[in-house]
């Protein structure tokens, strides 16, 4: 019972705090302008801090590549050396593409179109035009 009552009395407490600060908020700024520069300020950092980390990735990546080869004893080799051609990376394409094509079973890929005749179909009828004049 008493811990009921110390958790109506907190809920009632945050609901009056919640309250005062959005009177206090709607007398700073009545048409809400604050608000969307806020907003703005909020989706531009988020976009720019995104921006940062993905065009750093590569990088880090690459730095942690250099620290494995060092420590396996291939620290002679350049960045050059880590880059792949063209016609390597189509053919990993390939094989990545034929490996999931045989992972499906083959089908006869033949459609057959039977024709059924129905003289009667409510989409047809012309009862249902909009060329009734009202009377």
């Amino acid at each position: 019972m008493f811990l009921g009552l110390i958790q109506q009395v907190a809920t009632d407490t945050s609901a009056v705090t919640v309250h005062m600060n959005s009177e206090l908020f709607l007398k700073i700024d009545p048409w809400g302008i604050g608000m969307t520069v806020i907003g703005y300020v909020v989706v531009f950092l988020a976009l720019l801090f995104l921006y940062i980390i993905f065009s750093n990735l590569t990088k880090v990546l690459n730095i942690n590549v250099k620290r494995i080869l060092r420590r396996e004893g291939k620290s002679d080799l350049t960045a050059e050396d880590l880059s792949v051609s063209g016609e390597v990376n189509a053919a990993i394409a390939m094989a990545i593409h034929l490996y999931y094509s045989e992972i499906h079973d083959k089908e006869s890929e033949i459609l057959t179109i039977d024709k059924v005749s129905r003289t009667y179909s409510p989409w047809s009828s012309k009862i249902y035009g909009l060329r009734q004049f009202p009377r």
